[in-house]
């Protein structure tokens, strides 16, 4: 069971409050105060779900999430005191994977905690084939691994969530909105940017020979073409 929670916020009393509230649940907790504790305790304590502040001393926010190694499992959700759509589209293009404004309801945060390590506990391919090939496109689902050519890609868990749903139907048009609650677990707000981004990325790394595997169908959303087929 994944039950480490990482609680990162340079102001102690939030990051006492957020820790006894999720040790009442039964989490282990640990605390860090800066970014660059916070890398360090990514490493040394593994969490599932790091809950991170963004206005921080050392490395933001910001910072820290893009220097996290992508590859990993890991649920985040944003902290901020700015009720601004802009720093809400950054963070979920980023990878976030939540958002809250300070100041917020213990109770909100403790039950939006649970929901996420339930989702990352859970199979997110749940009824899918355990291998999936698409031409010379190969994804093994429980070892969340792909490979073209078997030259294996690396992926973020993100992409790796949306590769799998849109070539696991193919030619089933899904909508950015869609592709946002199914992935993301999260309703649509900010814009497609979020979306749109991670699909830039997912064909540059199936490279120009193969990025026409993932279409877009204007003015609705992505799809992705071709038949699959057994080994």
């Amino acid at each position: 069971m994944y039950e480490k929670i990482l609680v990162v916020d340079d102001e102690i009393r939030i990051t006492d409050t957020i820790a006894y509230a999720l040790r009442r649940e039964g989490f282990s907790v640990e605390t860090a105060f800066d970014g660059a504790d916070a890398l360090k305790k990514l490493g040394t304590f593994d969490p599932i779900v790091l809950i991170l502040d963004i206005m921080m001393p050392k490395f933001n926010g910001y910072e820290v999430m893009r220097k996290i190694d992508k590859t990993s499992i890991l649920g985040i959700i944003m902290l901020t005191a700015k009720n601004d759509i802009v720093d809400k589209v950054l963070a979920l293009e980023l990878g976030a994977d939540d958002f809250l404004i300070k100041p917020f309801d213990m109770r909100e945060l403790t039950a939006r905690v649970k929901a996420l390590v339930r989702r990352l506990e859970k199979v997110t391919t749940e009824g899918i084939k355990e291998e999936l090939n698409l031409g010379k496109l190969k994804i093994i689902i429980s070892e969340r691994k792909v490979s073209l050519d078997g030259i294996t890609l690396e992926l973020t868990p993100k992409e790796f969530d949306l590769l799998v749903l849109l070539v696991s139907r193919t030619e089933r048009v899904y909508t950015r909105e869609e592709l946002l609650k199914l992935v993301w677990g999260i309703e649509y707000v900010g814009g497609s940017r979020t979306v749109d981004i991670h699909m830039r990325r997912l064909r540059q790394k199936l490279g120009t020979t193969y990025e026409n595997i993932l279409q877009t169908v204007h003015g609705v959303g992505y799809k992705a073409v071709g038949r699959l087929h057994e080994n």
